[in-house]
């Protein structure tokens, strides 16, 4: 038997035309024609009972289809009939009126078939054939809603509207629901939740039974999810509680922790398709959310501290795909991340703090080696803070690739990160700062004959990662000046290997900490830019000077006193070779400059000399001091110390280097009485003219001297400075604060370059008020006012 489902009606205003032309035609056939049937109607007064009849007739003919005794449903004529007795019963005078009845009379309905025909029939249904009985009942409810709410079209359209009742389709749905549903909807949810429990251990169910089944709870809700959720969804989030605090207490105890966040992330997969294929959309965020509490929450601290496969166990083996795993789990639950980036600060510390007692470690036995007589063996590799700060590096990379891939990069571990650097940075190795040893080793790749040979884009890269360890050191100041000092000695010595590699990395450093930080670095490598031009400008005013021919090739770089280091200065008495030129320059600077003054920095200068020895002529570098001193020798067969200290002006400590660079160091170009690895002042010294070497040119250093002690009592003065500089800021700004109040401030706005020391800082307070830019207030010693 087929059955034949009438399309959605139109309003009913349609209904009645087509009836009226339906009623046209078959006037044209024989039949009653519309006018005909009005004028009966109007004749005779359609009584309740006579026209319901016909009303349970027409009832009984669609129930008998439903339920598969009848093989075709309500024809046209039949369906004219039904619409027009509705029609005519509700617009008749009173008291014949009787649309209230029929509205009634249409609710008993069907309560009378479910009643008679639903609910016997569901009764004896159990489990899936309960569900699929059901199914097949609502569809058949929802057929006959359509077809009575079509016969009743004109009392839905004019009297419920007018009386405010609810709508003949509400009230065909609410007679399933109160009659049906309310009954069986206990068994149809516990059914429900056993083919859910199935699918979840494995089996295979029918899904589209269940989602037709849920559509049934949505459905009766009208609109709303209430139904669903009260009697369907509540049930099913304690049932999956329930089910994985089972499964996850079994987990925890036998696999491993990779083994059961594999489990977990399949199940919640599994859940999510669960509500793609059934369950309402709704319910998604509320699942997952049981579901993780039970897998994730619940086991997290136990999970995390596995022994054997635990978070730190997956860090140090660097089992990255688990850790993904781990943060994509754990990102799911509140604050689940935290108890991770813990983990991955400790780990990362650890490792830092690793490569700190490593360095130190090789620094101790350098110096063994040093004491043993193997320091040059030592020295032949990389040395201690190169080695530290290429670690660090590498360990950087590692774990900023473990942020921005397995933690997708979460501000969470960035931070963590920041501080596990921060904290094994900042402790310096074997008394070396860290800011130091980045100063060196950037350095080393700035300066030519640094090491290893690297191509522009690798050093550019290694730049790069030098200026990001930088954000973690909190003494920056002190990276700037001795990056400052190194920076001199390049430019000054012409040891900087490319002018854009340095160029480059002082825009780096001005991006990371500020246009100031970099300014007098700048200002640096402009001066070596501006000099180039001058020496040009100045062999153009020698060549007009014809008859000041020099005897020497003469180069004078001219610094900015602001930008560059400070200096000792000498009053050194040049040869007279070397001053005439010296008079020179200061002729040209002074015709093409007003307003400056020069002073002389012999002490930075390099000197090539000839030495004419008796093997062989030999081509020496070497500073200014040195040459001066040499030079004495071509006027003089013999020298003392006095004798040389008193004819070139200088220190004592000055003298005594100089003499040792070139008596007692490895290229003995003088000789001296008596014989010994030191100088003394009784010595005696004299041209050594027997002196050879296998290379035609050599450089003869001085011993080096510890500039370190100097860069640090500079940094010293500059934080005093700046932190008078905070204090007279803010208090000029407010015009008075509380103690505690301006020392939090102000160590608020130091920390960007160095770590400030509230002792010191209470001490420039105290300074300051001597000086009268700030005082007490008398009644509160704690406040303090700026004085304009």
């Amino acid at each position: 038997v087929r059955r034949v489902q009438p399309a959605p009606a139109r309003p009913c205003d349609w209904t009645a035309t087509r009836a009226q032309a339906l009623g046209r035609r078959g006037a044209r056939r024989g039949r009653v024609s519309p006018s005909e049937g009005a004028a009966a109607m109007d004749k005779k007064v359609i009584t309740l009972e006579t026209g319901w009849a016909d009303m349970e007739a027409g009832i009984a003919k669609l129930i008998r289809f439903l339920e598969g005794d009848e093989g075709e449903v309500i024809g046209v004529e039949q369906y004219m009939h039904l619409y027009t007795t509705i029609y005519n019963m509700c617009t008749q005078k009173p008291p014949h009126d009787y649309s209230q009845q029929l509205y009634d009379r249409y609710r008993a309905s069907f309560q009378d078939y479910i009643s008679s025909k639903v609910l016997p029939s569901l009764r004896e249904e159990r489990d899936e054939q309960l569900l699929r009985a059901l199914v097949k009942r609502w569809d058949n409810h929802k057929v006959m809603v359509r077809w009575l709410s079509r016969f009743f079209n004109y009392l839905d359209r004019y009297y419920v509207t007018r009386h405010s009742l609810n709508k003949l389709n509400v009230v065909g749905i609410v007679s399933f629901r109160d009659g049906v549903f309310v009954e069986l909807k206990k068994a149809v949810k516990d059914a429900v939740l056993s083919l859910v429990n199935k699918e979840r251990e494995g089996e295979s169910v029918d899904r589209a039974l269940l989602k037709q089944v849920l559509d049934i709870f949505v459905e009766l809700g009208m609109g709303g999810l209430e139904a669903y959720e009260s009697d369907f969804e509540q049930f099913l989030l304690e049932d999956t509680a329930a089910f994985y605090a089972r499964k996850s207490a079994a987990w925890i105890t036998d696999d491993s922790c990779p083994e059961y966040m594999v489990k977990a992330e399949e199940h919640l997969k599994r859940e999510r398709e669960r509500v793609k294929h059934y369950l309402h959309s709704s319910s998604e965020d509320k699942l997952l959310a049981k579901a993780e509490h039970e897998l994730l929450k619940v086991h997290q601290t136990q999970l995390l501290d596995k022994e054997a496969s635990g978070c730190a166990a997956l860090l140090r083996d660097d089992k990255v795909d688990d850790l993904s795993r781990m943060y994509r789990l754990f990102s799911r639950i509140p604050d689940g991340l935290k108890p991770i980036s813990d983990n991955f600060k400790a780990h990362v510390q650890g490792d830092g703090m690793g490569i700190v007692r490593a360095a130190e470690e090789a620094e101790k036995e350098r110096k063994a080696g040093d004491g043993a007589g193997g320091g040059k063996k030592a020295r032949g590799g990389p040395s201690t803070d190169q080695t530290f700060v290429k670690r660090a590096i590498e360990l950087h990379d590692k774990y900023m690739e473990y942020v921005t891939g397995c933690f997708q990069k979460s501000q969470l571990f960035n931070k963590s990160l920041k501080d596990a650097f921060e904290v094994f940075l900042n402790k310096g190795v074997a008394g070396n700062s860290s800011a130091e040893m980045l100063a060196t080793f950037c350095n080393t790749l700035l300066s030519k004959g640094g090491g290893e040979k690297l191509s522009d884009d690798a050093v550019e890269e290694k730049l790069e990662k030098i200026v990001r360890l930088l954000a973690y050191v909190s003494d920056k100041d002190l990276f700037g000046e001795f990056s400052r000092k190194k920076l001199a000695r390049r430019l000054l010595f012409d040891k900087s290997a490319n002018d854009d590699h340095e160029r480059s990395v002082l825009a780096k450093l001005k991006q990371q900490c500020g246009a100031q930080f970099t300014s007098k670095m700048e200002g640096m490598v402009n001066d070596l830019t501006m000099a180039r031009e001058n020496h040009g400008d100045f062999q153009e005013f020698l060549s007009r000077k014809a008859s000041d021919k020099l005897a020497l090739d003469l180069t004078v770089t001219v610094l900015t006193t602001g930008y560059w280091p400070s200096y000792p200065t000498a009053d050194l008495r040049v040869p007279k070779e070397m001053e005439a030129g010296v008079q020179l320059f200061q002729e040209y600077y002074e015709a093409k400059t007003k307003h400056r003054k020069l002073q002389w920095f012999f002490s930075l200068g390099t000197v090539q000399v000839k030495g004419f020895f008796k093997a062989k002529t030999i081509e020496m570098s070497m500073s200014s001091y040195q040459a001066a001193l040499l030079m004495l020798f071509n006027a003089n067969e013999r020298l003392t110390y006095g004798e040389i200290r008193e004819q070139l002006n200088l220190k004592e400590e000055d003298v005594s280097r100089l003499l040792h660079s070139l008596s007692c160091a490895k290229h003995k170009v003088l000789k001296k009485e008596p014989e010994g690895r030191t100088v003394g002042k009784q010595d005696v010294f004299h041209f050594n003219e027997s002196f050879t070497d296998k290379m035609r040119r050599i450089k003869i250093p001085l011993p080096p001297m510890d500039e370190k002690k100097k860069v640090m009592e500079d940094v010293d003065k500059d934080r005093r400075y700046a932190t008078d500089a905070a204090i007279v800021r803010i208090m000029k700004t407010r015009k008075q604060m509380q103690h505690q109040q301006l020392v939090m401030e102000c160590m608020q706005q130091l920390q960007k370059m160095f770590k400030p020391d509230f002792k010191m800082i209470k001490k420039r307070i105290e300074d300051l008020i001597n000086r009268e830019y700030l005082e007490r207030d008398k009644d509160n010693q704690q406040l303090f006012r700026y004085l304009a």
